[in-house]
């Protein structure tokens, strides 16, 4: 199909698969001004190093808490370390690239360059959706089947290597040949070609979107809507009640929270690529569709802060780690050691009042005593 024959966002996309490696050569020059303003480069530049350095540092926090303290090691956690590695992968080999781009105001690496950035961030973000459909089936059967049995680590970590797996599969095939990976929004990034109209393209993307976002939502709508359900019934006997439970919930709270954000990143993303898809052309200005990534991008930047502010034993060796301790003694334990304090000055108070009034009374005894001797004793005889 002849470039000139498509539009501009159709012709950059194939752009970046038919040309040169040479850096020069990565994006033609007239399309950079057409996308956005020198302003428009700088605010992405701002908000793309914003998210490369929050969501580095974040991740890494998370990774440092897993190797540091072994009570977070448990299966459970096993999949919310498999997320923290793939968002850190992705600061670190992704949004660098497209951070050093939008700088310059082009895409620097070439046709090589965009199908490794275009792999890497595909890949990662599959990774990451496919854990948290792991961590929905988890919590479901973790909370409405009992088992006694002790922490099992070998499913999580067949768990993981499946997610990577599943992932590698829909991510690979792009680079072999069947669609591709082309220069998208406002040509400093890099993603699977959705504006190639061709039948093997469109096939590929149908596919990507029923196994990759369709299906794994729909499992977790299922998992946490029977959660749900179970969870209002006043005469259910497959949730038990207990305190052991309370902390699963617990958990189960922190997993939809993650999820939530997770959808809500990447959901409008998601509409975006499906209108460059199968809608009219340039539907998408390079605004509406920048946006959307970045926005998908934050999500490595909330993740880790919703293990650690919403999980009671990640916070705590956060404290120790930083070594807040002694502030969080101030502020959380204050009120426990007070009311110790009271407790054991009322403690002393009524022991002392009870020990003075047994001193009192054997003393009011002893002064009740002596007439009464003194009276039956015969007075002594002088001589």
């Amino acid at each position: 199909m002849d470039a000139r024959m498509l539009s501009g966002q159709e012709a950059l996309n194939l752009s970046g698969f038919n040309m040169s490696d040479d850096p020069q050569m990565a994006q033609p020059p007239d399309e950079v001004e057409a996308r956005l303003s020198s302003t428009g480069f700088a605010v992405l530049s701002v908000v793309l190093g914003f998210i490369m350095t929050f969501g580095f540092l974040n991740n890494l926090v998370v990774l440092l808490l897993f190797c540091k303290f072994k009570k977070l090691r448990t299966p459970v956690n096993m999949m919310l370390l498999n997320i923290s590695v793939s968002d850190m992968l992705v600061c670190v080999f992704g949004t660098t690239l497209s951070f050093v781009s939008s700088i310059h105001g082009r895409w620097l690496l070439g046709s090589s360059g965009c199908s490794w950035y275009g792999f890497i961030n595909s890949c990662f973000g599959i990774v990451s959706l496919i854990s948290l459909v792991i961590l929905s089936y988890d919590r479901y059967s973790t909370l409405t089947v009992y088992n006694k049995r002790g922490p099992n680590y070998r499913k999580p970590l067949l768990a993981v290597g499946g997610s990577w797996l599943y992932s590698l599969f829909w991510t690979v095939p792009p680079l072999l040949g069947w669609s591709s990976y082309g220069v998208e929004g406002a040509g400093t990034s890099c993603s699977v070609s959705w504006t190639v109209q061709t039948t093997q393209s469109h096939a590929y993307i149908i596919c990507l979107f029923i196994f990759c976002l369709g299906l794994p939502v729909l499992v977790m709508i299922y998992c946490y809507s029977r959660l749900l359900w179970a969870v209002k019934q006043p005469q259910v006997g497959k949730i038990r009640k207990t305190t052991a439970r309370k902390r699963e919930f617990h958990i189960l709270f922190m997993v939809l929270t993650t999820a939530a954000c997770y959808l809500l990143c990447w959901m409008p993303y998601g509409v975006v690529a499906m209108m460059a898809t199968f809608g009219p052309p340039d539907i998408i200005s390079p605004v509406a569709s920048v946006v959307p990534s970045l926005l998908a991008k934050s999500s490595t930047v909330i993740n880790p802060l919703i293990y650690i502010l919403m999980n009671k034993q990640f916070y705590r060796c956060f404290l120790i780690l930083f070594h807040c301790e002694n502030w969080s003694g101030k502020n959380g334990r204050t009120s426990m050691s007070s009311k110790t304090t009271v407790i054991q000055l009322n403690r002393r108070l009524s022991s002392n009042t009870v020990a003075c009034a047994a001193h009192f009374s054997s003393d009011a005894l002893k002064t009740n005593a002596e007439p009464a001797v003194k009276l039956t004793t015969p007075p002594e005889v002088v001589t």
